[in-house]
C-alpha cells in the first residue's frame, strides 16, 4: 500500500535529486561554493576603475567570514582586460571555460561589455549588473541574459539637459564626449531633453579615442566655440584633463560632468580642488567626502566596512563605494536564489529585486528590477561641488 506518508517521502526525495542535479549542471556551483567571474579594468585607461574590482573582492571576502550566502562561500575571480574589448572577450571565455564560473558580475565598460554580451547570451550564461549605464544593457526581450546596474546615460544627460533649459536657456553648449556607445549615449539623452532647441543650442561637439594622451585639443577646440556651457562626458582619466585644462583656458563656463567620474580621490583631487569648483553632476549614492553623511548609519557602515577590510584611500573614492552598493545588490540577489543556484534562477532574482534600500544609496531611493525592467537604478539627484565634497540641491529625478 502506498502510503501519503511515502508519498511525500518521494516527492521530498524527488525535489532533493533535482536540486542536486541543477547543482551538478551549473558551473561553478557546489553545495559549499559559487563561483563568479567579473572583468575589470586593473590597467590601461581607465584603470581608476580597478578600486571597483579590489573593493568588491573585499566584500565577497567579508560575506565569507560570516559564513557565505546560505551556507556556500563566495569565490570570486575578477581578471584584468585593461579596457580593451579583444581582452574582455579573452578573460569572459577564460572565466566561463576554463574557470567554470556561475555567471559574471558587475564587469566594467559599455565597449567591453557590449564585446561579451551575445557570446554570454547565446550561451545562457547571466551577465549581471553591468558597470556602465548604456542603455542597450537593459533589453531583456533580445538579451534576457544581461541586465544592467548604473544609472542610463541618457537618463543623466536628460537631467543635465532639463536643468540647462530651466537655468540657462539660451545657452551655447559646448560637449566632449567618448567616441564610443557610453559618450554617445549622452549625446542622444541631451538632444532628447534639448528638443528643438539642441541645433542652436549645441555649437561645437568634440570626441576623443581612449588611446590619447591628452583630450587638450579638443577642450581648446571647445572652447574656441564660444560655448558658455560644457559637458564632459569622459571616463577618469579624461575628465581630469577636461576639467584642469577648461580651468586653465579661463573658461568660465557651467560645467557639467557625468556621473562616471565624480570621484574627488581619483578624478577632482588629480585635476585641482580648486579648478574643479562649479562642476555639476548628478548623483545617487551619498558622498564619503560630504560632512552631511558624517553620523549616516549607512556612511558608518561603510566606514566600518574600510577600517577593516580597505583603507581610508577607499572610503574618499567613489568608485569604492559605488562597489559596495553593487556588491551589496548581488548579494541580495544570491540570498534569493536560496538553495537553487542554476543560471535560470540566478537570472530569475537578479529580474526579482523589490525595494531594496542599501547604505551609500540616497535617502529614498531603491533598488527594484522585474522581467521587464532592467535598469535597476533610475533616480538621480543633482549636485555642485564646492571645492570640498559635492552638495546636493534640487530633488530626486528620473530625466
Amino acid at each position: 500500500m502506498i502510503t501519503r506518508r511515502s508519498l511525500l517521502q518521494s516527492a521530498a526525495a524527488a525535489a532533493a535529486f533535482a536540486a542536486g542535479a541543477a547543482r551538478a549542471e551549473t558551473p561553478g556551483v557546489t553545495d559549499t561554493e559559487i563561483k563568479i567571474g567579473q572583468t575589470m579594468p586593473y590597467s590601461g585607461p581607465a584603470s581608476a576603475y580597478g578600486v571597483i574590482g579590489r573593493t568588491e573582492a573585499a566584500y565577497f571576502k567579508m560575506i565569507n567570514e560570516q559564513g557565505g550566502v546560505n551556507g556556500r562561500r563566495i569565490d570570486f575571480v575578477s581578471l584584468d582586460d585593461g579596457y580593451s574589448p579583444p581582452r574582455t572577450v579573452e578573460q569572459a571565455r577564460r572565466l566561463v571555460e576554463d574557470e567554470k564560473v556561475a555567471f559574471l558580475f558587475n564587469t566594467l565598460g559599455t565597449a567591453p561589455n557590449l564585446a561579451i554580451r551575445q557570446y554570454l547570451n547565446d550561451n545562457k550564461v547571466p551577465q549581471l549588473f553591468v558597470s556602465t549605464g548604456a542603455s542597450v544593457f537593459s533589453d531583456p526581450a533580445h538579451f534576457p541574459w544581461t541586465i544592467g546596474y548604473n544609472p542610463n546615460y541618457q537618463t543623466e544627460a536628460r537631467i543635465y539637459g532639463k536643468h540647462i533649459l530651466a537655468t540657462r536657456p539660451d545657452g551655447r553648449i559646448a560637449v566632449l564626449f567618448q567616441n564610443d556607445g557610453f559618450g554617445k549615449e549622452y549625446l542622444i539623452g541631451l538632444k532628447d531633453a534639448l528638443g528643438d532647441r539642441a541645433g542652436a543650442m549645441i555649437v561645437k561637439e568634440a570626441s576623443y579615442e581612449t588611446s590619447e594622451p591628452t583630450i587638450d585639443s579638443q577642450v581648446v577646440s571647445l572652447q574656441g566655440s564660444g560655448a558658455d556651457i560644457l559637458v564632459i562626458a569622459a571616463t577618469p582619466k579624461f575628465a581630469a584633463q577636461a576639467i584642469r585644462k577648461s580651468y586653465d583656458l579661463g573658461w568660465s563656463g557651467v560645467r557639467y560632468l557625468s556621473n562616471v567620474s565624480p570621484s574627488v580621490a581619483t578624478v577632482l583631487k588629480p585635476a585641482g580642488l580648486e579648478k574643479s569648483k562649479g562642476l555639476i553632476t548628478a548623483y545617487y549614492g551619498k558622498d564619503p567626502t560630504d560632512a552631511r553623511w558624517k553620523d549616516d548609519p549607512g556612511m558608518k557602515q561603510w566606514q566600518a566596512f574600510c577600517d577593516k577590510y580597505l583603507s581610508h584611500a577607499e572610503f574618499v573614492d567613489a568608485n569604492a563605494a559605488y562597489a559596495f552598493s553593487a556588491a551589496g545588490t548581488m548579494l541580495q540577489t544570491l540570498k534569493q536564489c536560496g538553495a537553487d543556484l542554476s543560471r535560470d534562477n540566478v537570472m530569475k532574482q537578479a529580474a526579482g529585486i523589490r525595494d531594496l534600500e542599501l547604505p551609500l544609496l540616497l535617502p529614498g531611493m531603491r533598488i527594484a528590477t522585474s522581467p521587464t525592467n532592467f535598469s535597476p537604478i533610475r533616480q538621480m539627484q543633482l549636485a555642485t561641488f564646492d571645492g570640498q565634497s559635492w552638495q546636493l540641491f534640487g530633488e530626486l529625478s528620473t530625466g
